[in-house]
């Protein structure tokens, strides 16, 4: 384990696991450049941390913006050890219902901001030939729920984007992980960050079922995330995906398993298909 102060740069730090991180990172001596869109969020973080703490404020989905940002906190701080991309929201509606700005919104939030960001750290972690660039996924980017469809294809493509810059920095000493929560109960579903497609009566039933099948659904304390988080930056072997929750492991191992199944129920005609 390397426990020395670590430098993070961290989009989405206004509130939920972001905002928890970032004070996490901050309590145990570390420096934080902590971004958000309105930065009045941080002002509690700046009094208790001073200069420990550059806040700035950030719109992800603004690609010059983000490599501003990142440019900024660097030059502040002089190195950049965790770039964690935690910004981001997730859309519900069915596939029928959502919108095409809808769908762009979620897309540029959730997936081009994550590459942005890690666009933007690249530079200055291959310089210094290390660093650990970290990515909020979801359980939801492993497999799908119905009302979800747009924010699981979201959540699905940073799994393929971070899966292949991992392969393409390992050997100039950068690592990256995925972290893959389930459900917690920070503002995910609050009206202040979920937004919802205009429903169709057609896909009620759906809705009504899903709320049936998650009526007693225990959700994760968003509070009992740091240390996990701590322990994976400290880690020298970090994992590629890290899922968060007591239901997690068990959920992805039965997707996958589903998968595996059907996979090979069809090998024939898998084989067949060579030619």
């Amino acid at each position: 384990m390397t426990t020395s102060t670590k430098t993070w740069f961290i989009t989405g730090a206004s509130r939920g696991f972001g905002h928890l991180w970032a004070k996490a990172a901050l309590e145990r001596g570390d420096k934080v450049a902590a971004t958000a869109r309105n930065t009045a969020a941080l002002g509690p973080l700046v009094e208790r941390f001073g200069d420990s703490i550059l806040p700035i404020s950030l719109d992800v989905t603004d690609r010059n913006a983000v490599f501003e940002a990142v440019a900024k906190a660097h030059q502040h701080f002089s190195r950049l050890d965790v770039v964690l991309s935690n910004a981001g929201y997730g859309h519900q509606g069915a596939v029928e219902e959502i919108t095409e700005p809808e769908a762009r919104a979620q897309i540029d939030t959730n997936l081009f901001g994550t590459m942005f960001v890690a666009q933007a750290a690249l530079p200055f972690l291959r310089k210094q030939k290390s660093g650990h660039i970290i990515a909020v996924s979801s359980v939801l980017g492993v497999f799908s729920l119905p009302n979800f469809g747009i924010y699981n294809a979201s959540k699905f493509a940073v799994e393929g984007l971070l899966d292949a810059l991992s392969q393409e920095v390992a050997q100039l000493g950068i690592k990256v992980t995925l972290i893959e929560p389930a459900g917690y109960a920070t503002d995910f579903n609050d009206p202040s960050s979920a937004k919802t497609s205009e429903p169709n009566p057609a896909y009620q039933g759906v809705r009504d079922g899903l709320a049936a099948a998650f009526a007693n659904y225990v959700m994760g304390k968003p509070e009992a995330t740091p240390s996990a988080i701590l322990k994976l930056v400290d880690s020298d072997t970090p994992p590629l995906r890290l899922a968060l929750g007591a239901s997690a492991v068990g959920d992805i191992t039965g997707a996958y398993q589903g998968r595996l199944a059907t996979w090979e129920s069809w090998r024939d005609v898998s084989e067949k298909a060579q030619g």
